[in-house]
């Protein structure tokens, strides 16, 4: 059990690293009224729930979204962030006095759990080999320490991001990092998942 619980929180925090800087981001965006920080919590629980549950259904034998094309998912931050930026660049012209939160407010929970899966959807192919081999009972207890983990990350994440110093320092970047952080982030799934070239080939 001991050894179980030990592999569970390795292979949480190895695939789960970059959570805590988009997490911050939002617990950031959460102190100036963009989201309340218990939609940035639930929201996180819910994806990553999707995330686990996705898992066990591949591990199963069967396939919901075949694996070449889940880097679609990229679009989900990169739309909100797209969006975000729209909202700062027409809230510099005086066009609109929400700032760029409203992106994230626009979004919710539900665009929480939307850049959680995103961001995690390459999870799905390191956490389906390790519940398709594991008895049951270990399958149970990693899961169970993922949702523990979970919280811990939130609770990091809440504590940088609220910090009075960090948001101090980050006061006048603030609402174009908000923006830039998802901007890159849906770029980044894109890209990396190399959908863009399998979609040229198949419209060539």
């Amino acid at each position: 059990m001991i050894a179980t619980i030990a592999a569970a929180v390795g292979l949480f925090a190895a695939t789960n690293i970059d959570d805590i800087v988009v997490l911050t981001v939002l617990f950031l965006a959460s102190t100036r009224g963009a989201l309340p920080g218990w939609k940035v919590v639930a929201g996180q629980y819910l994806g990553f729930i999707a995330l686990v549950a996705l898992s066990v259904v591949a591990a199963a034998g069967l396939t919901i979204v075949p694996d070449e094309w889940v880097g679609f998912l990229g679009l989900v931050p990169l739309g909100i962030g797209v969006y975000g930026l729209i909202r700062t660049l027409r809230r510099r012209r005086g066009d609109d006095d929400d700032g760029d939160e409203s992106a994230i407010r626009a979004g919710g929970l539900l665009g929480v759990a939307g850049i959680t899966i995103a961001n995690g959807a390459d999870n799905i192919s390191l956490y389906t080999p390790v519940f398709r081999t594991a008895p049951i009972p270990d399958t149970v207890i990693t899961i169970i320490v993922f949702l523990i983990l979970v919280a811990v990350w939130c609770l990091v994440a809440r504590t940088i991001g609220t910090n009075k110093k960090v948001t101090e320092a980050l006061e006048k970047i603030e609402h174009w990092l908000v923006p830039a952080v998802f901007i890159g982030l849906g770029l980044y799934i894109l890209i990396e998942s190399g959908v863009f070239v399998r979609l040229f080939q198949v419209l060539a």
